[in-house]
């Protein structure tokens, strides 16, 4: 019996010393990590950037969001420069009109980065537009010669009108032209860099960057919208799976990039005619027909429906404030950081609030 006791007495002192022994252990590998860790440079979220386009058919509520934002805005792209007939650069005559003032407004509140941005939508001599014309992009970008004159055109405007850049906002591009398209983006780049000006690069969603000559230098954009829109059914216009993709796409993309958000969102009517509408003309509709809206988990984003006077029943999506932070948080978490937002005029105090904290 006494050695009985004596064996369970040892194997309790054994045990307890063995506790010890590994908490010494353990504390000792705790304080090594935590030296480590000081020698260890902390990662730090990068700052975020953000940008903002306005547009010649609503400049004016656009500038008013500007205003309020201050300086929570990095730069800012004035969507404005078209073409003509010629295939020449054409401004709107209301974009003509606010142009001057918005350069005062963005130089008396300190904002340097104004680009101009050039889309390839054409209008013909009875003014008739043609949007997104690729024939155009063919035009302008086939040769050498194309190139170098339509580059002239671009960096005469931008110095006449003291932007500090462009934005290229080229759609609907051809697969045969695009090998020309990045040489006039290489080329473009090269031009503008010379002389202090920036450059920008709008993707559409299903631009093949992976596969692509783009060129270093450039920031590119992606569109991250239009998942539903004038050309679907009802539905939002972006979703979190949406960005998730996009974001994973841009990390093929050379240098820096953004990822772009829509603001607002579209009313679709039975007949089949889609309208599309700012935050706080999808708000107004909630208020006058008295509609409830609710908030899709897979989008963050609001919808309703409701019948107007003539008895036809209309469907709308839209983004808010919670829309656009959980749309800014599925990019952040994807590590895209810096956004451009599709557009100011008539947002809503929320979402102005959320961008301005």
């Amino acid at each position: 019996m006494p050695r009985k006791r004596r064996t369970r007495n040892g194997i309790a002192v054994a045990a307890v010393l063995s506790l010890v022994i590994l908490g010494a252990i353990l504390i000792s590998i705790v304080k090594k990590d935590n030296i480590y860790m000081k020698d260890m440079p902390m990662t730090k979220t990068p700052e975020p950037k953000l940008s903002a386009w306005i547009t010649d058919w609503q400049w004016e509520s656009g500038l008013e969001d500007l205003q309020q934002l201050g300086d929570h805005i990095d730069s800012l792209q004035l969507f404005a420069a078209y073409f003509n007939d010629q295939d020449k650069l054409y401004f709107t005559e209301k974009m003509l009109e606010g142009i001057p003032q918005i350069l005062v407004t963005t130089g008396n509140n300190g904002l340097a980065d104004v680009t101009l941005t050039v889309v390839n939508d054409r209008f013909d001599s009875q003014g008739k537009v043609v949007q997104k014309d690729p024939n155009l992009v063919t035009r302008l970008v086939s040769s050498k010669t194309s190139r170098t004159q339509h580059i002239d055109e671009l960096v005469e405007t931008v110095n006449n009108y003291g932007f500090g850049g462009l934005e290229i906002d080229y759609e609907q591009i051809s697969d045969k032209d695009w090998k020309n398209v990045c040489l006039f983006y290489k080329e473009l780049y090269q031009r503008l860099h010379a002389s202090g000006k920036t450059l920008r690069i709008v993707l559409e969603p299903k631009a093949k960057v992976g596969s692509l000559p783009l060129p270093k230098g450039p920031v590119y954009v992606m569109m991250a919208y239009n998942l539903y829109g004038t050309h679907s059914g009802p539905g939002p216009k972006a979703d979190n799976a949406l960005i998730t993709d996009l974001a994973k796409k841009m990390k093929k993309l050379p240098g820096n990039h953004m990822i772009a958000l829509s603001l607002g969102g579209f009313d679709w009517s039975a007949n089949g005619e889609v309208k599309a509408l700012t935050e706080k003309q999808a708000s107004m509709l909630v208020q006058s027909t008295l509609s409830i809206p609710a908030r899709d988990k897979k989008s963050g984003s609001l919808y309703y429906k409701y019948k107007d006077e003539n008895g036809i029943q209309h469907t709308v999506w839209y983004a808010d404030n919670e829309t656009l932070t959980q749309w800014m948080n599925v990019a952040a978490k994807a590590g895209i950081y810096n956004i451009a937002l599709w557009r100011l005029g008539e947002i809503g105090e929320g979402t102005l609030q959320t961008l301005s904290p």
